[in-house]
Protein backbone atom coordinates (compact mmCIF):
# COMPACT_ATOMS: atom_id res chain seq x y z
CA UNK A 1 0.00 0.00 0.00
CA UNK A 2 1.41 3.35 -1.01
CA UNK A 3 1.84 6.05 1.57
CA UNK A 4 -0.93 8.12 -0.06
CA UNK A 5 -3.39 5.20 0.07
CA UNK A 6 -2.44 4.50 3.67
CA UNK A 7 -3.10 8.10 4.67
CA UNK A 8 -6.40 8.09 2.81
CA UNK A 9 -7.45 4.81 4.44
CA UNK A 10 -6.43 6.06 7.87
CA UNK A 11 -8.37 9.27 7.35
CA UNK A 12 -11.53 7.45 6.22
CA UNK A 13 -11.35 5.03 9.14
CA UNK A 14 -10.77 7.84 11.60
CA UNK A 15 -13.71 9.81 10.28
CA UNK A 16 -15.83 6.68 10.34
CA UNK A 17 -14.86 6.01 13.95
CA UNK A 18 -15.69 9.57 14.97
CA UNK A 19 -19.06 9.39 13.21
CA UNK A 20 -19.77 6.09 14.94
CA UNK A 21 -18.94 7.56 18.35
CA UNK A 22 -21.11 10.61 17.69
CA UNK A 23 -23.98 8.42 16.51
CA UNK A 24 -23.68 6.27 19.62
CA UNK A 25 -23.91 9.32 21.87
CA UNK A 26 -26.87 10.74 19.96
CA UNK A 27 -28.71 7.42 20.05
CA UNK A 28 -28.30 6.70 23.76
CA UNK A 29 -27.94 10.35 24.81
CA UNK A 30 -27.28 9.95 28.56
CA UNK A 31 -27.60 13.71 29.10
CA UNK A 32 -30.92 13.79 27.16
CA UNK A 33 -29.70 16.64 25.03
CA UNK A 34 -31.54 15.44 21.93
CA UNK A 35 -34.40 13.24 23.05
CA UNK A 36 -36.11 11.53 25.96
CA UNK A 37 -35.12 7.96 26.92
CA UNK A 38 -35.37 5.33 24.22
CA UNK A 39 -38.35 2.96 24.42
CA UNK A 40 -37.70 0.36 27.10
CA UNK A 41 -35.12 2.49 28.93
CA UNK A 42 -35.67 4.52 32.09
CA UNK A 43 -34.49 8.05 32.73
CA UNK A 44 -31.35 7.86 34.86
CA UNK A 45 -30.80 11.32 36.32
CA UNK A 46 -27.76 11.83 38.54
CA UNK A 47 -25.87 14.79 36.98
CA UNK A 48 -28.12 17.83 37.26
CA UNK A 49 -25.65 20.31 35.77
CA UNK A 50 -25.43 18.14 32.65
CA UNK A 51 -28.92 16.69 32.42
CA UNK A 52 -31.40 19.19 33.82
CA UNK A 53 -31.73 21.48 30.80
CA UNK A 54 -32.00 18.57 28.38
CA UNK A 55 -34.81 16.99 30.38
CA UNK A 56 -36.66 20.31 30.53
CA UNK A 57 -36.58 20.51 26.74
CA UNK A 58 -37.22 16.88 25.83
CA UNK A 59 -39.12 15.03 28.55
CA UNK A 60 -42.89 14.64 28.86
CA UNK A 61 -44.20 16.50 31.90
CA UNK A 62 -46.73 19.12 32.93
CA UNK A 63 -45.34 20.22 36.30
CA UNK A 64 -42.00 21.00 37.92
CA UNK A 65 -40.31 20.58 41.30
CA UNK A 66 -38.02 23.61 41.46
CA UNK A 67 -35.34 24.33 44.01
CA UNK A 68 -31.91 23.72 45.50
CA UNK A 69 -30.21 20.58 46.78
CA UNK A 70 -32.82 20.21 49.54
CA UNK A 71 -35.31 19.36 46.77
CA UNK A 72 -33.29 16.55 45.24
CA UNK A 73 -34.61 13.93 47.66
CA UNK A 74 -38.26 14.38 46.74
CA UNK A 75 -39.66 11.50 44.78
CA UNK A 76 -41.46 12.87 41.74
CA UNK A 77 -44.18 10.25 42.16
CA UNK A 78 -45.24 11.74 45.49
CA UNK A 79 -46.29 14.90 43.65
CA UNK A 80 -47.66 13.00 40.66
CA UNK A 81 -50.00 10.99 42.86
CA UNK A 82 -50.92 13.84 45.19
CA UNK A 83 -51.67 16.46 42.55
CA UNK A 84 -52.58 14.29 39.53
CA UNK A 85 -49.75 15.67 37.45
CA UNK A 86 -46.49 14.55 35.83
CA UNK A 87 -43.41 16.13 37.32
CA UNK A 88 -39.70 16.36 36.71
CA UNK A 89 -37.14 18.33 38.67
CA UNK A 90 -35.52 21.66 37.84
CA UNK A 91 -32.62 21.77 40.32
CA UNK A 92 -29.77 24.15 40.95
CA UNK A 93 -27.62 23.43 44.01
CA UNK A 94 -27.37 27.06 45.05
CA UNK A 95 -31.08 27.65 44.55
CA UNK A 96 -30.55 31.27 43.51
CA UNK A 97 -33.66 32.91 42.08
CA UNK A 98 -32.05 33.91 38.80
CA UNK A 99 -30.78 30.39 38.15
CA UNK A 100 -34.14 28.78 38.93
CA UNK A 101 -36.00 31.30 36.78
CA UNK A 102 -33.61 30.42 33.96
CA UNK A 103 -34.67 26.78 34.28
CA UNK A 104 -38.32 27.80 34.35
CA UNK A 105 -37.88 29.88 31.21
CA UNK A 106 -36.33 26.83 29.55
CA UNK A 107 -39.33 24.70 30.51
CA UNK A 108 -41.74 27.32 29.19
CA UNK A 109 -40.02 27.44 25.80
CA UNK A 110 -42.38 24.85 24.32
CA UNK A 111 -45.02 24.01 26.90
CA UNK A 112 -47.41 25.30 29.54
CA UNK A 113 -47.18 24.02 33.09
CA UNK A 114 -49.96 22.91 35.41
CA UNK A 115 -48.01 23.29 38.67
CA UNK A 116 -44.68 24.66 39.81
CA UNK A 117 -43.65 23.45 43.27
CA UNK A 118 -41.01 26.02 44.17
CA UNK A 119 -38.74 25.73 47.20
CA UNK A 120 -37.61 29.18 48.42
CA UNK A 121 -34.27 29.05 50.22
CA UNK A 122 -33.82 32.15 52.41
CA UNK A 123 -30.42 32.89 50.87
CA UNK A 124 -31.99 33.05 47.41
CA UNK A 125 -33.80 36.27 48.28
CA UNK A 126 -30.53 38.14 48.81
CA UNK A 127 -28.50 36.44 46.07
CA UNK A 128 -27.35 38.11 42.87
CA UNK A 129 -30.01 38.52 40.20
CA UNK A 130 -27.51 37.37 37.58
CA UNK A 131 -27.38 33.69 36.63
CA UNK A 132 -24.31 31.76 37.77
CA UNK A 133 -24.19 28.86 35.32
CA UNK A 134 -21.37 30.19 33.17
CA UNK A 135 -19.35 31.67 36.03
CA UNK A 136 -19.38 28.34 37.91
CA UNK A 137 -18.19 26.30 34.94
CA UNK A 138 -21.41 24.63 33.82
CA UNK A 139 -21.31 23.06 30.32
CA UNK A 140 -22.97 25.90 28.44
CA UNK A 141 -22.85 23.94 25.16
CA UNK A 142 -25.62 21.82 26.71
CA UNK A 143 -27.62 24.87 27.76
CA UNK A 144 -27.90 26.65 24.42
CA UNK A 145 -29.80 25.37 21.39
CA UNK A 146 -26.81 25.34 19.04
CA UNK A 147 -26.02 21.68 18.36
CA UNK A 148 -22.90 22.64 16.36
CA UNK A 149 -20.95 23.29 19.55
CA UNK A 150 -21.85 19.96 21.18
CA UNK A 151 -18.57 18.27 20.25
CA UNK A 152 -17.35 18.18 23.91
CA UNK A 153 -20.34 15.92 24.51
CA UNK A 154 -20.38 13.98 21.25
CA UNK A 155 -16.65 13.21 21.25
CA UNK A 156 -16.06 12.46 24.90
CA UNK A 157 -14.61 9.09 25.89
CA UNK A 158 -16.15 9.36 29.36
CA UNK A 159 -19.59 9.44 27.77
CA UNK A 160 -18.86 6.24 25.85
CA UNK A 161 -16.98 4.36 28.57
CA UNK A 162 -18.79 5.58 31.68
CA UNK A 163 -22.02 7.50 31.22
CA UNK A 164 -23.74 5.27 28.66
CA UNK A 165 -22.87 1.99 30.47
CA UNK A 166 -23.97 3.56 33.77
CA UNK A 167 -27.25 4.70 32.24
CA UNK A 168 -27.93 1.27 30.73
CA UNK A 169 -27.02 -0.61 33.92
CA UNK A 170 -29.37 1.39 36.12
CA UNK A 171 -32.07 1.70 33.47
CA UNK A 172 -32.31 -2.06 33.12
CA UNK A 173 -32.49 -2.69 36.88
CA UNK A 174 -36.02 -3.76 37.69
CA UNK A 175 -36.05 -1.92 41.01
CA UNK A 176 -34.63 1.39 39.74
CA UNK A 177 -37.04 4.22 40.65
CA UNK A 178 -37.09 7.06 38.12
CA UNK A 179 -38.84 9.26 40.66
CA UNK A 180 -35.63 9.49 42.70
CA UNK A 181 -33.97 11.77 40.16
CA UNK A 182 -30.81 13.50 41.45
CA UNK A 183 -31.36 11.87 44.85
CA UNK A 184 -28.30 12.02 47.10
CA UNK A 185 -29.68 10.62 50.37
CA UNK A 186 -29.19 6.92 49.72
CA UNK A 187 -25.70 6.65 51.22
CA UNK A 188 -25.87 9.60 53.61
CA UNK A 189 -26.17 9.57 57.37
CA UNK A 190 -28.19 11.95 59.51
CA UNK A 191 -27.50 12.56 63.19
CA UNK A 192 -27.01 15.32 65.72
CA UNK A 193 -23.36 14.35 66.01
CA UNK A 194 -22.82 14.69 62.28
CA UNK A 195 -24.81 17.92 61.99
CA UNK A 196 -23.01 19.65 64.83
CA UNK A 197 -19.70 18.33 63.54
CA UNK A 198 -20.35 20.09 60.23
CA UNK A 199 -21.37 23.33 61.96
CA UNK A 200 -18.57 25.87 62.30
CA UNK A 201 -20.11 28.00 65.01
CA UNK A 202 -19.02 31.61 65.31
CA UNK A 203 -17.11 32.24 68.51
CA UNK A 204 -18.96 35.48 69.26
CA UNK A 205 -22.28 37.12 68.46
CA UNK A 206 -22.12 40.00 66.02
CA UNK A 207 -24.43 43.04 66.31
CA UNK A 208 -27.76 42.54 64.55
CA UNK A 209 -27.66 44.26 61.17
CA UNK A 210 -30.31 46.49 59.66
CA UNK A 211 -33.20 44.43 58.36
CA UNK A 212 -33.06 46.27 55.04
CA UNK A 213 -29.42 45.33 54.47
CA UNK A 214 -30.28 43.37 51.32
CA UNK A 215 -32.97 45.72 50.04
CA UNK A 216 -31.51 46.06 46.54
CA UNK A 217 -30.96 42.34 45.99
CA UNK A 218 -34.32 41.56 47.56
CA UNK A 219 -36.19 43.89 45.22
CA UNK A 220 -34.51 42.31 42.21
CA UNK A 221 -35.29 38.75 43.29
CA UNK A 222 -38.89 39.58 44.15
CA UNK A 223 -39.27 41.10 40.68
CA UNK A 224 -37.89 37.92 39.09
CA UNK A 225 -40.41 35.79 40.99
CA UNK A 226 -43.48 37.97 40.50
CA UNK A 227 -42.69 38.53 36.83
CA UNK A 228 -42.44 34.78 36.32
CA UNK A 229 -45.72 34.12 38.13
CA UNK A 230 -47.63 36.91 36.41
CA UNK A 231 -46.31 35.89 32.99
CA UNK A 232 -47.85 32.43 33.34
CA UNK A 233 -51.38 32.73 34.72
CA UNK A 234 -52.13 29.21 33.47
CA UNK A 235 -49.76 27.78 36.10
CA UNK A 236 -50.42 27.39 39.82
CA UNK A 237 -47.22 28.23 41.68
CA UNK A 238 -46.91 26.58 45.08
CA UNK A 239 -44.04 28.28 46.90
CA UNK A 240 -42.79 26.80 50.16
CA UNK A 241 -40.11 27.58 52.73
CA UNK A 242 -38.17 24.50 53.91
CA UNK A 243 -37.40 23.66 57.55
CA UNK A 244 -33.74 24.45 58.11
CA UNK A 245 -32.31 23.15 61.37
CA UNK A 246 -31.92 25.23 64.50
CA UNK A 247 -28.18 25.30 63.78
CA UNK A 248 -28.92 27.49 60.78
CA UNK A 249 -31.02 29.83 62.91
CA UNK A 250 -28.27 29.94 65.51
CA UNK A 251 -25.78 30.80 62.78
CA UNK A 252 -27.73 33.67 61.26
CA UNK A 253 -28.41 35.04 64.74
CA UNK A 254 -24.72 34.97 65.64
CA UNK A 255 -23.77 36.49 62.28
CA UNK A 256 -26.25 39.33 62.80
CA UNK A 257 -28.37 38.45 59.76
CA UNK A 258 -31.51 36.97 61.38
CA UNK A 259 -33.62 40.14 61.18
CA UNK A 260 -32.63 40.77 57.56
CA UNK A 261 -33.54 37.23 56.51
CA UNK A 262 -36.95 37.39 58.17
CA UNK A 263 -37.59 40.80 56.64
CA UNK A 264 -36.70 39.42 53.21
CA UNK A 265 -39.14 36.57 53.65
CA UNK A 266 -41.92 38.85 54.84
CA UNK A 267 -41.50 41.15 51.84
CA UNK A 268 -41.32 38.28 49.36
CA UNK A 269 -44.41 36.64 50.82
CA UNK A 270 -46.37 39.88 50.66
CA UNK A 271 -45.44 40.35 47.01
CA UNK A 272 -46.29 36.78 46.01
CA UNK A 273 -49.61 36.88 47.85
CA UNK A 274 -50.65 39.65 45.48
CA UNK A 275 -50.44 37.18 42.57
CA UNK A 276 -53.69 35.33 41.92
CA UNK A 277 -51.98 32.11 40.81
CA UNK A 278 -49.47 31.88 43.67
CA UNK A 279 -49.80 29.98 46.93
CA UNK A 280 -47.25 30.17 49.76
CA UNK A 281 -46.60 27.53 52.40
CA UNK A 282 -44.43 27.99 55.48
CA UNK A 283 -42.59 25.02 57.03
CA UNK A 284 -39.67 26.85 58.62
CA UNK A 285 -41.27 27.10 62.03
CA UNK A 286 -41.95 23.41 62.62
CA UNK A 287 -40.28 23.23 66.01
CA UNK A 288 -40.52 19.45 66.26
CA UNK A 289 -38.48 19.07 63.06
CA UNK A 290 -35.94 21.88 63.23
CA UNK A 291 -34.88 21.17 66.82
CA UNK A 292 -34.35 17.44 66.16
CA UNK A 293 -30.80 17.44 64.82
CA UNK A 294 -30.91 13.69 64.23
CA UNK A 295 -32.89 14.55 61.11
CA UNK A 296 -30.02 16.57 59.60
CA UNK A 297 -26.54 16.02 58.17
CA UNK A 298 -25.57 19.71 58.46
CA UNK A 299 -27.27 23.04 59.11
CA UNK A 300 -29.57 22.76 56.10
CA UNK A 301 -29.85 19.30 54.60
CA UNK A 302 -32.49 17.07 56.13
CA UNK A 303 -33.37 13.43 55.62
CA UNK A 304 -35.67 12.12 52.91
CA UNK A 305 -38.31 11.51 55.58
CA UNK A 306 -38.67 15.27 55.95
CA UNK A 307 -39.06 15.64 52.18
CA UNK A 308 -41.94 13.18 52.47
CA UNK A 309 -43.49 15.17 55.33
CA UNK A 310 -43.27 18.43 53.39
CA UNK A 311 -44.82 16.90 50.28
CA UNK A 312 -47.67 15.41 52.31
CA UNK A 313 -48.35 18.77 53.89
CA UNK A 314 -48.36 20.46 50.51
CA UNK A 315 -50.85 17.91 49.24
CA UNK A 316 -53.03 18.53 52.30
CA UNK A 317 -52.69 22.30 51.92
CA UNK A 318 -51.28 22.66 55.44
CA UNK A 319 -49.48 25.78 56.70
CA UNK A 320 -50.64 27.96 53.84
CA UNK A 321 -49.97 31.65 54.30
CA UNK A 322 -52.60 34.29 53.60
CA UNK A 323 -52.70 38.06 53.68
CA UNK A 324 -54.32 37.75 57.08
CA UNK A 325 -51.84 35.43 58.77
CA UNK A 326 -48.40 35.78 57.17
CA UNK A 327 -47.13 38.55 59.44
CA UNK A 328 -48.16 36.59 62.51
CA UNK A 329 -46.28 33.52 61.24
CA UNK A 330 -43.13 35.57 60.63
CA UNK A 331 -43.40 36.97 64.14
CA UNK A 332 -43.79 33.43 65.51
CA UNK A 333 -40.65 32.41 63.62
CA UNK A 334 -38.84 35.36 65.16
CA UNK A 335 -39.92 34.26 68.63
CA UNK A 336 -38.95 30.65 67.93
CA UNK A 337 -35.51 31.75 66.75
CA UNK A 338 -35.07 33.66 70.01
CA UNK A 339 -35.96 30.56 72.00
CA UNK A 340 -33.55 28.49 69.92
CA UNK A 341 -30.54 30.68 70.64
CA UNK A 342 -31.44 31.24 74.29
CA UNK A 343 -32.57 27.74 75.24
CA UNK A 344 -32.63 24.89 72.70
CA UNK A 345 -29.10 25.30 71.35
CA UNK A 346 -27.67 25.10 74.89
CA UNK A 347 -28.16 21.33 74.82
CA UNK A 348 -25.29 21.18 72.32
CA UNK A 349 -23.33 24.33 73.19
CA UNK A 350 -23.86 24.85 76.94
CA UNK A 351 -20.87 27.07 77.53
CA UNK A 352 -20.99 29.30 74.48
Amino acid sequence: MTEQKFIRSFFIRSVGLLLFIMALVVIFDPFYQYHKPLPGLKSVLTDKEYQCVGTLRNFDYDSLIVGSSVCENYNNKWFDNGFQCRTIKAIRSYGATADLCYLLDTAYENRNLKYVFYNIDPSSLCASTETTYESTGCPMYLYDTNYLNDYPYLLNKDIILEKIPYMLAFSLKSDYDEGNSYNWAQWKFFSAELATGMYNRLSSIKPMQEKTRYAEELAGNIALLTDMVNSHPETTFKFFFPPYSMLWWDNIYRSGERDAYLYNEEQAIAALLSCDNAEIYFYQDDEEIITDLDLYMDMIHFSKDINQVICNRLIAGESRLTKENYQERIQQMYELSERIVQEDILEYYPNK
